[in-house]
C-alpha cells in the first residue's frame, strides 16, 4: 500500500508546477498525473461540468492503484475537493489560492489575487478574502492559462496580456501577488517584469505538497525508506500523441526555473 503511487491531476498542465514541487519535497514517492487537457480550460466552465470532469480524472487515477489524491487546480478544488473527500477512502488534497502566506509577509501595500474567473466566484475563495483579504484585490486573468498550454511563458502577447491585467493596480503600492492558478509559476518571470522590484510572488504549491506529506504521514501510507521513487506516469485525455511529450518538458521546465 504505502509503495503505492500519488495521484494529481489538472485541467491541463499547469499541475505540473506542483508535481515538481512534490518531486522535490517528498523524493521517495511515485506519481500518476492526469491532465484533462481535451477539456481544458476549466475556468470559465459551469461547476456541475468541472465537478463531472473532475470525478472522470478521479477515476482514471484510482485505475493506477493511487493512495492519494491531488487536486493540482485551484477551479476543480473549488469545486469538487469537499464532495471528493466524503466520497473516497483515501486522502483528498487540494489547492487553494495562497492568501493567507501572503497576508502573513511584513509590509504595506494591495496583494493582487490573480486567478480564473470561476475561482474568484467561488464561496470557498470568498471565505478566504473574508479570512485573510484585507487590501486584498481579485484580479481575473482569462487567456494565461491558454498562453502557458501552448508553451508560451514569456514574449509579447504574454507581456501584453500581463499588462492588462497589471496595469490598473500598479498606481498603489504592490505587497505581493497571489499565483491563484497553477498555471501561474510557469509565467513567473514575466509577471515579475511587470512589478517593482522584489514584489513577492506567492504560490500555494508548497504548502499543497506540505498537506500530502502531512496526510500521508496521519494514514501511514508515507513510502518507505528504501524505496526508490521519483517515478511519473503521465496520462492525458488528449488524443494527441504530442500532449505527453510536452507534458515531460514541462516538467523538465518546472524543476530547472520553479
Amino acid at each position: 500500500m504505502t509503495e503505492r503511487p500519488v495521484g494529481m491531476l489538472d485541467s491541463g498542465l499547469g499541475g505540473i508546477s506542483v508535481l515538481a514541487q512534490a518531486l522535490r519535497d517528498l523524493p521517495r514517492e511515485d506519481y500518476v498525473y492526469f491532465g484533462d487537457t481535451a477539456n481544458i480550460p476549466y475556468g470559465d466552465k459551469d461547476p456541475s461540468e468541472v465537478m463531472r470532469l473532475t470525478r472522470l480524472g478521479v477515476d482514471k487515477l484510482m485505475a493506477h492503484g493511487c493512495k492519494a489524491i491531488v487536486i493540482a487546480c485551484n477551479t476543480a478544488t473549488s469545486v469538487a475537493a469537499e464532495q471528493l473527500r466524503k466520497e473516497l477512502s483515501i486522502p483528498v488534497i487540494g489547492i487553494e489560492p495562497a492568501l493567507k502566506p501572503a497576508s502573513l509577509l511584513p509590509g504595506e501595500g494591495q496583494i493582487l489575487v490573480l486567478a480564473t474567473q470561476v475561482t474568484l466566484r467561488l464561496p470557498k475563495f470568498h471565505a478566504l478574502m473574508a479570512r485573510y483579504g484585507d487590501n486584498a484585490v481579485p484580479v481575473p486573468c482569462s487567456g494565461l492559462m491558454e498562453c502557458v498550454e501552448s508553451g508560451l511563458l514569456e514574449g509579447e502577447k504574454v507581456n501584453d496580456l500581463l499588462k492588462g491585467y497589471l496595469a490598473p493596480y500598479l498606481d498603489k503600492p504592490v505587497k505581493a501577488v497571489v499565483l491563484g492558478c497553477t498555471h501561474y509559476p510557469f509565467l513567473r518571470k514575466a509577471i515579475s517584469s511587470l512589478l517593482p522590484e522584489g514584489t513577492p510572488l506567492v504560490d500555494g504549491n508548497a504548502g499543497t505538497v506540505r498537506q500530502l506529506g502531512r496526510r500521508l504521514a496521519e494514514e501511514d501510507l508515507l513510502a518507505p525508506a528504501g524505496h526508490t521513487g521519483g517515478n511519473v506516469i503521465f496520462l492525458t485525455s488528449s488524443r494527441d500523441p504530442a500532449t505527453l511529450r510536452r507534458m515531460q518538458s514541462m516538467l523538465e521546465t518546472a524543476q530547472a526555473r520553479l
